[in-house]
């Protein structure tokens, strides 16, 4: 009964219709629906992923799309590693005859991505390495050369200029308080792991990653990964945070100042300094192989059905939680992302109302970008259209629902021609673009049009987190108490549900830009490229003649 009234909505919210525009009542119903208990989170590997993939078919169908998946079929399968950590029976940092216990989740926080019974760190040499980055294309290597195969890499979050001071050798080696990759935890534990270390342990500094340690407890042990043949797999047995106050006490008993070595860290001179402690852990681990799905589908091109304009945005949430004070126990991303599909759902419509495209346009939505942007990573693997002849990737990841804003909020300043137009198709709205108010929390690398990007596929980003709208009511302020009581309070949370006080009209705006730029460049032989100075602009180059 469920699915059949999913499908009647779906015919009834997909019938295409010659106005070229979005409609509030058609995003209303998608994300009531979406957010439902009846998908239960919408995690994957759940019955709850079950019953959203099944949706989003029939949705699709009901549109007159056609799949783009495997071999002809709707859906790409993504094979996820799932871990959980139980109690440790050892966790804690040894110094001499001194040993000092460590509580998860309070002093540390750990999880795997290795598919064993018991994460196992014997007794392994701590070294401090400021902040991980190896660089040459900026003349910086936090490494020298130290080998840290078997021992535990510590790192600082961020770039070595977030925090530099006129004068310091890392001003302007970076990207300032614009974090860039490099300053990412994902780079830092895929650096400890190149390296072959068996543990990497990032210092907790809230201003630094851009959230509190509330945020870093909240995976509560788990992890998620993508399955890969045993020669692939991380050397890091544990990976994960050491909070500020514990770092802070673990370099004083080894006779270091951390607040010196923050400094220190930001010359081009430092060296990995080795703390003189160790750190032993034993930890019970459940791990299984959940099996997910990317569910992708297509209007194809009628004059260069090669070339492709992908729009994105992930249908996973965060299933089923601890009761909030409400006693509702589903994390169902109402926002994050049930209205980023809803917003797929719209521009797809409006496209099939449209004489077709000349290129082929691609609606992907992902799986477990929730996990670590997995889904879109496998594609980026294995991807169905080589991203040589993609011409640009459109996601959309939680959208403002305050009302109307006089700007549109640009991620990623710097990077792409897309953000030009952004730029003019937003001048066309009397709608001016402002650049995300905090840079250092890296946006830009944390949805899912990133794993596109770093294949060299131009991408423009709408997220409604990345900075304050200047809305029409009520101005900056009330843009910024927007972003404070979503993100302080909803984020990944049980009340990120649907809400009869939305007001969906700069949503609406958002994805009318979004819908206007892909369908210029989907009738269009335009080609976006990456700006000077992008890290991604040499693999795009690179692959320039088959473009031409």
């Amino acid at each position: 009964m469920i699915l059949r009234l999913a499908a009647a909505t779906a015919l009834a919210l997909a019938a295409p219709t010659a106005a070229q525009e979005i409609s509030a009542a058609n995003l209303t119903e998608t994300v009531r629906t979406l957010a439902s208990d009846q998908f239960q989170g919408r995690a994957p590997g759940t019955i709850g992923e079950e019953r959203t993939i099944g949706y989003l078919i029939g949705r699709l169908q009901a549109l007159g799309l056609e799949p783009a998946g495997t071999n002809g079929s709707w859906t790409q399968p993504v094979a996820l590693l799932h871990t959980a950590l139980g109690e440790p029976s050892k966790l804690a940092f040894a110094r001499g005859n001194t040993t000092t216990p460590l509580v998860q989740g309070t002093d540390i926080y750990v999880s795997t991505l290795q598919p064993a019974d018991v994460a196992a760190v014997a007794n392994a040499p701590m070294v401090f390495v400021g902040y991980g980055v190896t660089a040459p294309e900026r003349g910086w290597d936090d490494f020298k050369g130290a080998d840290l195969k078997g021992k535990v890499a510590v790192f600082l979050i961020n770039d070595p200029d977030f925090v530099a001071t006129k004068g310091e050798d890392s001003v302007g080696k970076f990207g300032g308080r614009t974090m860039t990759y490099y300053g990412r935890w994902t780079y830092k534990f895929e650096e400890a792991a190149r390296r072959g270390a068996i543990a990497a342990l990032i210092i907790h500094d809230s201003d630094g990653v851009g959230y509190g340690w509330n945020v870093v407890k909240s995976g509560g042990g788990e992890n998620y990964g993508l399955v890969v043949p045993p020669e692939q797999r991380t050397s890091l047995a544990l990976q994960g945070w050491i909070s500020g106050e514990t770092a802070t006490k673990l370099f004083a008993d080894a006779g270091q100042d951390l607040a010196k070595l923050r400094i220190a860290a930001r010359r081009k001179n430092f060296r990995p300094v080795d703390l003189g402690t160790r750190f032993d852990a034993e930890v019970p681990v459940k791990h299984e192989v959940v099996q997910s799905q990317n569910v992708l589908a297509k209007i194809p091109g009628t004059k260069r059905p090669n070339e492709v304009v992908m729009y994105g945005a992930h249908w996973d949430a965060y299933g089923e939680g601890r009761p909030d004070e409400q006693g509702r126990i589903y994390r169902a991303g109402a926002n994050d992302d049930a209205l980023g599909v809803a917003g797929l759902f719209e521009i797809a419509r409006n496209f099939k109302a449209a004489p077709p495209p000349d290129r082929t346009i691609l609606f992907a939505f992902w799986t477990a970008e929730e996990r670590g942007l997995l889904g879109s990573e496998a594609y980026a693997q294995s991807p169905l259209y080589p991203p040589e002849t993609t011409v640009a990737n459109l996601g959309l990841d939680i959208l403002q629902t305050a009302g109307r804003a006089k700007d549109v909020v640009l991620v990623g300043k710097g990077q792409s021609t897309l953000e030009d137009d952004l730029a003019r198709v937003a001048a066309k709205q009397g709608r001016t673009v402002s650049v995300e108010s905090l840079p250092e929390r890296g946006l830009f690398y944390r949805a899912d049009h990133f794993s596109m990007a770093k294949r060299g596929v131009p991408v423009l980003l709408m997220m409604g987190i990345a900075g304050a709208s200047d809305l029409v009511s009520g101005g900056k302020d009330a843009g910024q108490k927007w972003v404070d009581d979503y993100t302080g309070k909803c984020y990944h949370q049980a009340c990120d549900a649907w809400d009869a006080s939305w007001n969906l009209d700069g949503a609406i705006e958002d994805i009318s830009v979004f819908y206007r730029i892909g369908d210029e460049l989907a009738r269009s032989g335009k080609w976006p490229g990456w700006k000077a100075g992008s890290e991604f602009k040499a693999v795009r180059d690179a692959s320039a003649a088959a473009r031409n």
